[in-house]
């Protein structure tokens, strides 16, 4: 992680003798510049240009002493920049003049690394390269069809470090002493290997072998598979259920275009109807399913490897994936091979397949064969096992583009943790740990004016994530030695991770649900922490709000330190509380309650199924707990409300079987072509009420509810009303920010948009449409996702910010 701090001065002012053409310097280079390369590369630079010096890791990053005359110096600086190998971050590069030394170095040489206080960057796991991948199918190469060959621009970072600085010891590689070939590839600046911690090759690396769940070679008749990957190839394409060994953890493969291998997995999951992720041996093996423009085929060949959520093609040969893949979803989520096994293994099984977390639903992947074992002790065929320890378990990334823009939807492997640099302000700020959320929880690290927000840790209601939460934050605070000043969490105290917080010695400082949303959206986007107010938009599901009620619908003037709410969604009963979350038709129910009685909604649409559906239910008993507010918490959930519109359009009425899933299919049937052609007055129209004692104007659903109930009557398709619905309400989100402008002191100010509703990749792109068109500059989330995982870089953010204000 790059922590800045003062510059080290290494010495006095150059030599004043004038005769000389030579001065020195020492650079100070932070950011992710430890295990990519990056010291071979200032060599390599150094030696073109003639320079005398060294360069070597250190706790803080990379240290380089350099003779030369000054103007050359220039060169070595602007060329360390420009060419910085793949997986480099550089933060900051600092300059300063240092005393020539009595005697010059003989040349340029890389140094051994230095200890001392951590300020350096863990770098992220990243996929295998081209090259190596190159190497691995060459049968004139000594790593032909060696799984685990990797170099420095490739390969497990943060899913094998033990310790800093980053050198083999301090990684699972340590029990692995290297070959006098491979030793020879580590020492050689000039190698792409020279000093790649996990370098290995089949005659001193890890092996890979097929097992079974206990740890016995699995049964491979002579002849039938050239090797354990090509062997699990063959399984695959035989219709078997294989575990293999990944950068960070065990993933669960199978055929995806077998329905049976399919239901098979789901079954052994207990995974109902959340989609699969998919791998692909090719990107032309991705397009045969899915539409890909040139950015989407850039991530997916990029370092990182993350699953990116793609448009399916209906003419897909063979039909494409099994229907089980992703029911009812016109997206996929595809990623490439993140390493040598997956490579190999899908030389041999030409299609793509299912490739899904080693665990069973919403507990944490398991990093060992015991775990695996524990989870799944029966119906997995064969494991694609290696001896590499995982020193933590790391998940896949998500990423979508959204409205022009690639969006992280999970920030895991390939980015985490690399280091976020916070806007201008933010240097001066103490040492914050933020716990983030319940779900989706990330934690984050705060300091010298970086931010290190951790891989997705999961929901902190399994208890065996919460454990392993802890565990990896007890870590990374080792990692950085880092003490924090302030603990950041949740207002929530119900929350276990506000809990932790509570828990720890420190200073707690409580954030605002939605405030955290807005204020990670800012950072984000690098705005400066005296940049002033913005409009922010918070839609979600769930977050307690300041008047104790819960919120998900949130307008406010906010900036890093207050968060004034101007705006809100009609709040509606919650019928059943958490109940309502998973049983979409009881929002349905609260939502025509509260818009029209039941007896108003029966007198006008008696007729629709809607209401043949409804009046089956319990609704006296509903009826009581809303008007008492038995369980039946009001929430101004913009969340619920995609929920309420799915189960009356018949999506997803009865009950969900993974979080989001009844907006995820409404989102999925809208009628795009409907919808491309639609202008600002075609959407279902909303109402806004004005601001009333507490100053806060309102969004009321009624009309718009009646217009979709009788769309229904008229028999209008069910994907024009979803296509009408995303329309009216990104419509409406505009006209509440233009209220909010127009309040005395608002101005028309940028629009930061957060919160779980912005995955939806049609509202949100309508939203940035009919915002920019009113004039407003739209701020989205890139780097960290809009949902929870990034409320805690948001707490993080106005912990700090509060700090600094009261200074």
């Amino acid at each position: 992680m790059t922590f800045a701090h003062a510059a080290e001065h290494r010495g006095a002012s150059p030599s004043p003798d004038a005769a000389s053409p030579l001065a020195a310097a020492v650079l100070r280079v932070r950011g992710t510049v430890q295990g990519v390369g990056f010291r071979p590369t200032v060599w390599r630079i150094a030696r073109e240009l003639g320079v005398l010096g060294s360069v070597c890791n250190d706790a803080q990053g990379v240290l380089i002493e350099a003779v030369a005359p000054p103007a050359v110096l220039d060169r070595l600086a602007r060329r360390i920049r420009v060419d910085a190998p793949p997986l480099a971050r550089i933060e900051r590069l600092e300059r300063l003049p240092s005393a020539l030394p009595a005697t010059l170095p003989a040349g340029f040489v890389i140094g051994d690394s230095r200890a001392g206080q951590v300020r350096t960057a863990v770098a992220a796991d990243a996929a295998t390269c081209m090259a190596c991948v190159a190497e691995m199918l060459d049968p004139g190469a000594r790593r032909y069809r060696y799984p685990l060959s990797n170099c420095t621009h490739c390969g497990p970072r943060l899913s094998i470090i033990t310790g800093v600085p980053y050198d083999r010891a301090a990684t699972t590689m340590a029990g692995f002493p290297m070959c006098p070939a491979c030793a020879a590839e580590y020492a050689d600046p000039a190698d792409r290997r020279f000093h790649a911690q996990p370098i290995a090759c089949p005659a001193c690396g890890p092996r890979v072998r097929l097992l079974d769940l206990d740890g016995g070679e699995f049964p491979v008749a002579a002849g039938a598979a050239e090797d354990a990957c090509d062997a699990a190839g063959a399984l695959l394409d035989a219709g078997e259920i294989v575990a293999i060994k990944g950068l960070g953890g065990y993933q669960i493969a199978c055929d995806a275009t077998s329905a049976e291998a399919v239901a098979r997995l789901r079954a052994l999951k207990r995974r109902e109807a959340k989609p699969f992720a998919l791998m692909a041996a090719s990107l032309a093996a991705v397009r045969a399913w899915c539409r890909i423009d040139d950015a989407e085929a850039a991530a997916l060949l990029g370092p990182a490897a993350p699953i990116v959520l793609l448009e399916r093609r209906a003419d897909a040969p063979d039909g494409g994936p099994a229907p089980g893949v992703a029911p009812g979803l016109g997206a996929l989520g595809f990623m490439l091979p993140s390493t040598g096994l997956h490579h190999l293994v899908l030389q041999r099984m030409r299609r793509p397949v299912v490739l899904t977390s080693g665990n069973l639903s919403d507990e944490p992947q398991a990093v060992t064969r015991e775990e695996l074992k524990a989870r799944f002790p029966q119906g997995i065929a064969a494991v694609l096992d290696h001896e590499r320890p995982i020193a933590r378990r790391v998940d896949d990334s998500v990423l979508r583009f959204i409205d022009g823009e690639p969006r992280l939807l999970r920030r895991a492997r390939g980015y985490a943790p690399e280091p976020i640099a916070l806007p201008a302000g933010f240097e001066a700020a103490p040492a914050v740990l933020a716990h983030g959320s319940e779900l989706k929880n990330t934690f984050c690290l705060l300091r010298d004016g970086q931010a290190v927000l951790s891989p997705h840790r999961g929901d902190l209601a399994d208890a065996a994530t919460l454990a392993d939460t802890r565990r990896s934050l007890h870590e990374l605070q080792r990692f950085y030695a880092f003490a924090p000043r302030l603990q950041a969490c949740d207002a929530h105290p119900d929350y276990l991770s506000t809990q932790a917080a509570h828990a720890t010695a420190g200073v707690v400082v409580p954030v605002l649900h939605h405030h955290a949303h807005v204020a990670a959206c800012l950072a984000d986007n690098g705005w400066p922490l005296d940049g002033g107010a913005v409009i922010g938009v918070a839609l979600d599901g769930l977050g307690l709000g300041a008047d104790g009620e819960l919120w998900g619908g949130e307008f406010a003037l906010a900036d890093y330190t207050r968060f004034e709410r101007r705006g809100s969604f009609q709040a509606v009963a919650l019928p059943g509380g958490e109940q309502a979350v998973h049983e979409p038709w009881r929002n349905t129910y609260a939502q025509l309650v509260a818009a029209f009685g039941w007896d108003g909604f029966e007198a006008r649409w008696a007729g629709l199924e809607l209401h043949a559906f409804l009046a089956t239910r319990p609704r006296a008993v509903l009826d009581t707990m809303i008007a008492r507010q038995l369980n039946s918490p009001p929430a101004s959930s913009c969340g619920r409300l995609f929920d309420a519109v799915a189960a009356a359009l018949g999506l997803a009425r009865e009950r969900t079987a993974y979080e989001g899933q009844a907006a995820v299919l409404l989102e999925a049937v809208v009628d795009r072509d409907w919808l491309a052609q639609a202008g600002p007055a075609d959407g279902l129209p909303f109402e806004m009420v004005a601001a009333g004692a507490d100053g806060v104007a309102r969004l009321d659903p009624r009309p718009m509810w009646a217009e979709l109930l009788d769309g229904l009557a008229r028999g209008t398709p069910v994907a024009r009303l979803a296509a009408r619905f995303h329309l009216g309400l990104a419509q409406a989100v505009c006209t509440m920010v233009q209220h909010v402008a127009a309040t005395p002191g608002a101005g028309t100010r940028p629009v930061a948009l957060s919160g779980g509703v912005f995955q939806n990749a049609v509202f949100t792109a309508c939203t940035g449409r009919a915002l920019r068109a009113a004039g407003f500059t739209v701020l989205g989330h890139r780097r960290v996702p809009c949902n929870d995982g990034g409320l805690a870089l948001g707490q993080a953010a106005v912990a700090a910010a509060r700090a600094l204000a009261t200074n």
